[in-house]
């Protein structure tokens, strides 16, 4: 059902805090005309928890003026899943395509809590679900037999999967053949799990960098992996900016080096200052002074 590249969009907001709508349908359609294949809202690097539901609803929106029909999925992530299922479903009313769904991140789930917390948020939405598994930045692992609870259930059509270990997307697809739509979450094992069969990419460094991304993961479709690798160790220690406490910081910083627009987050983030900023900096200029050429794909 989904597959490609999905940038997990950031929030823009103006000086004064409020959403900067211009500014997202700007960003939001240079992925699309990059040739991303979705987006995804609110989650972890839009500052979902930082925003309010009708925030989100709005943001929502102006996905889905930007994405030019192509599938626009509200993360719900809420502490509560009470407060989940209220979300999932007024994303439904709002269009949204689907839902990636966050066990709580502030009750780390046991096995139990997370497949009926899940069941809670799909049935509330009726939306097709993609599971989001994170267990180190919310503690919460969605493993392959909690997904044998969940496949009897059609709504579940894909997970992403940011575990951190490599060997989870194999045992996924060795599990459930294509039962689950598998994505990457992780920037930095995007190459390694595509290599392995993941169809999808839910990515971080795209907002700034979204035709590289989209270049590795069709390079890689079609077979040639050579030239994906080529540009995935160019894009490497951007990637790694993802993989940080201040992903969001890091990830901003690069869209206002790389595509003009701004760093402003909501607090209590502030943007980077000092050698965190100085090092981020670094990086990203690096990469911008070295960009490839790209091959067509």
């Amino acid at each position: 059902m989904w597959n490609g590249v999905y940038p997990a969009v950031t929030t823009k907001f103006t000086e004064d805090d409020a959403l900067d709508h211009g500014e997202m349908e700007r960003c939001f359609a240079l992925q699309i005309e990059a040739g991303c294949d979705g987006l995804i809202v609110a989650g972890s690097l839009g500052e979902g928890p930082m925003l309010s539901t009708p925030e989100k609803l709005a943001v929502l929106k102006t996905a889905q003026g930007a994405a030019g029909g192509r599938p626009v999925l509200m993360t719900v992530n809420e502490a509560a899943t009470r407060d989940a299922c209220a979300l999932a479903r007024e994303a439904a009313k709002a269009g949204a395509d689907g839902l990636m769904i966050v066990p709580s991140p502030i009750y780390h789930t046991d096995a139990r809590e997370t497949v009926d917390t899940l069941k809670a948020v799909a049935a509330a939405g009726d939306l097709p679900v993609m599971i989001y598994s994170n267990r180190v930045a919310y503690r919460v692992d969605v493993t392959v037999p909690i997904m044998q609870e969940l496949a009897a259930d059609p709504r579940f059509v894909a997970v992403k999967e940011s575990s951190d270990d490599i060997r989870r997307t194999t045992e996924i697809i060795n599990a459930f053949g294509d039962r689950f739509a598998v994505f990457t979450g992780v920037d930095n094992l995007a190459f390694e799990a595509l290599a392995v069969g993941a169809v999808g990419w839910v990515a971080g460094l795209v907002v700034a960098f979204p035709r590289e991304t989209v270049a590795i993961h069709r390079l890689m479709q079609q077979g040639r992996h050579a030239e994906a690798l080529a540009i995935y160790r160019w894009f490497r220690p951007l990637l790694d900016l993802d993989v940080s406490t201040y992903l969001v910081q890091n990830i901003k910083l690069a869209e206002a080096m790389a595509i003009g627009s701004n760093d402003r987050v909501r607090m209590p983030r502030q943007p980077l200052a000092g050698a965190r900023r100085a090092a981020a900096e670094a990086v990203i200029a690096e990469a911008l002074a070295k960009r490839p050429a790209l091959p067509d794909f």
